[in-house]
């Protein structure tokens, strides 16, 4: 099992290296739109916060 996770980690990052050398400006708009999502989730969640305590 110990195996099958370092084959992943080790496929996924050289999945990431290709596509970063590839087409670094199509990984930098992904990485954008990754970092936008997480902001987004953590103003929805300080939105809720905020109501929950009014």
């Amino acid at each position: 099992m110990v195996q099958a996770k370092k084959v992943a980690l080790y496929a996924v990052m050289v999945f990431l290296v290709y596509t970063i050398v590839t087409s670094p400006a199509r990984a930098a708009d992904l990485v954008q739109v990754g970092f936008e999502g997480i902001s987004s989730a953590a103003r929805g969640v300080g939105e809720f916060m905020t109501e929950l305590i009014n």
